[in-house]
Parts: C-alpha cells; structure tokens; sequence
C-alpha cells in the first residue's frame, strides 16, 4: 500500500508538505500542491487516513443534529425541514459530514438488546458539536453533552444556562395570535398545541398538566395565550386545551376534531402551522366554513401555510439555522461563547380568521 512517505520520497518533499497538500493547502504554493497531488495520483495514493487524522486530532469531522421526533420527523415536518435549510446554507460544514441525531423517545438508557439512540451516538464522540432542536427540559441528553464539554447550540427550547439559544419571544408572539382574534371580535377560544410532556397523552389537558409542561416552546405559548385571554376578561380555565401528543398531522387531525366536538368555539388558536392545519382538515370533515363558522391562526409560517390561505405567526426558520451554525462554528473555531439569540417575528393575516358570525 503506497504511504505519505512513498508520496514525499517521490516528490522530494517532506511528509509533512504532504499532509499540508490534502489538509492545509494554505501553507503550500498552487505549484507546490499541485506537484504533489500529480505525484500522489500517479502512485495511486488516496490520502491521509480520515480515521487516524481523527484520533490525533481529537476531532470526528462531523456535527450533529439533535432532533426531538423520529429520523423521518427531520423530512416530513416542514419547520424543521427549514431550519436544516438553513445550517446548510451556511457552507461552514462543507467539508465535514452532517449527522441526524433522532430522539424519538425520553432520554433514557436503552434496554439490552435495543438500538442506542441519537444522544449515545453523540456521547460516544462521533461528532464535535451538536445543533440541538426543542428538546424537553430535563432530557439526558443534555446533561451528558453539557457535562463532557461537547459544544452545542440550541434552537428554541430548552434555555440551559450557559449555552448559547436561538429563538424568538414565543410568549408574545402567542399574545398576538390571540389579540388578533380580539380584536375581530372572537370570545369563544379553542387552544391546540402539540404535546407538553413525552408520555404518549394526548386529549384535553387542564391546568396541572399545564404546569408540568417540559417542552419550552408550548409551555411560553400557552403562557401567551392565557395572558392574553385573561387581559381581555375571559376565564382561561373555561378555554378548551387540546394536546396532541405528536407533531404530524396524523396526530393533529383526531386531536382537531376532540377539540371540536361538544364545543362552540369561533377560534382556535394553534402551537404551530401543522396543528392549524390539522384544524382545518377536521373543520372540513365537519362541515364548517373558514372562517365564517371557524377562524384558525397557525404558528411558523412554514411553506404549507400560505397555500392553504392560513394566518399565522411567521418566525424565520431558515434564518434560525443559518444563526445555529454560525454560532456553532464559531465555538469549534474557538470563538468566545455568544450571547443568545432573538429573532423578530410577525403576525401574518390570510383568510382564514375574520370575523365571527352573530349566532352559531
């Protein structure tokens, strides 16, 4: 097998000119490299070692993903879809690998005999820092990354101390949704958010499940939407909560329809655009016009939303990982820590909320 050394006797280079030739180009002349590269093509040589350049460096060459849904949650969920847009729209990882860390359950120590899971793969040193995406607040992970001193930037949720976030006012964001129905005259709410703790529940939640919330990002939502109900005179008990307890529409649509059965709701407010969306599919099988017998306000702006007429809340996905991996490299390079991250958002009128009709 033809050496780093072979490539070097051959060109009449030191070895150390041929690791600069593949690695640091920088510290060679365009001549210089290209002399040697000829000369390695020539003996057939295929380069360093990625693993040994790995062990001496202490570095795997890749960044992870920290995801809090299934491999398949990555493709289908258009937010997230935008935000992995945007790491790698950055170009600051071109030459490292990308690697998608699935969460699909709480953080707990897998059985014997079972798959290890997206942290364990992180933990055990295959990548060299980690983009983490709306984890619950107390998930293993985290403790473990934190612990071992694995660089990580977080978008949305949770907020560590010491690790740098990028997100949005999510509270206040919230508050618009609903002042937006206010002020067209809406008093009847209906609430429908994705899940507030990793148990598998989903239904009608009330107000000690709410409190026990460990997903960030509902937990400010909701937050915002009782702040504002209550600001408005309404009894945020007497509003109807609905949890999902997952992500997609397959979820979102039996969650929609609990939600509208036995109620008399004019609005519903939703925790993302896939939950809104899920209202309007069930509204559909119901019979109900939007908005004239139903206003629904959905949350992101994901590229689903403007087809389907929805107002909503838009928040820059892309730019949220664009922002992550900047940060991310910055910390690989040796950057100081940055400071958090907050991001404007903007309250997106379409067709889908007006105003509510005399009687029901």
């Amino acid at each position: 097998m033809v050496t780093m050394k072979d490539v070097a006797r051959a060109a009449g280079v030191s070895q150390a000119a041929v690791s600069y030739a593949y690695n640091r180009p920088e510290k060679l002349s365009a001549a210089q490299r290209q002399a040697i590269m000829e000369i390695a093509a020539q003996l057939g040589y295929a380069g360093p070692n990625a693993v040994g350049a790995s062990l001496r460096s202490g570095r795997s060459g890749a960044i992870g993903v920290m995801l809090m849904d299934t491999l398949e949650y990555a493709f289908t969920d258009p937010s997230t879809r935008c935000l992995l847009e945007g790491i790698v729209q950055t170009r600051r990882f071109d030459d490292l690998a990308l690697t998608l860390l699935p969460l699909p359950h709480r953080g707990v120590p897998a059985a014997v005999g079972e798959p290890r899971s997206g942290d364990q793969a992180a933990l055990r040193g295959l990548v060299d820092g980690v983009i983490v995406h709306c984890l619950p607040d107390d998930h293993s992970a985290l403790l473990t990354l934190q612990s071992r001193g694995i660089p990580m930037i977080i978008i949305d949720a949770p907020h560590l101390p010491g690790v740098p976030l990028v997100g949005i006012a999510d509270r206040e964001a919230a508050r618009e949704q609903v002042e937006h129905l206010l002020g067209l005259g809406h008093r009847r709410f209906g609430i429908i958010a994705e899940r507030l703790l990793p148990d598998g529940f989903h239904g009608l939640v009330d107000a000690r499940r709410r409190a026990r919330c460990a997903e960030r990002v509902v937990r400010e939502r909701i937050a915002g939407y009782q702040e504002a109900c209550e600001a408005a005179g309404l009894d945020f008990e007497q509003v109807p909560v609905v949890e999902a307890g997952g992500f997609d529409l397959a979820a979102g649509v039996p969650a929609a329809h609990d939600l509208l059965t036995g109620t008399e709701v004019t609005a519903v407010v939703a925790t993302s655009d896939t939950m809104a969306i899920a209202v309007l599919e069930a509204a559909r099988d119901r019979g109900l016009r939007v908005p004239e017998d139903l206003s629904v306000v959905g949350f992101d702006d994901a590229p689903e939303a403007a087809p389907r007429g929805l107002t909503t809340i838009r928040q820059p996905m892309v730019h949220k990982g664009r922002i992550a991996a900047e940060l991310l490299f910055g910390l690989l390079r040796g950057d100081p820590k940055p400071d958090d991250v907050y991001l404007p958002t903007e309250l997106v009128r379409r067709r889908t909320s007006g105003a509510p009709r005399v009687t029901r």
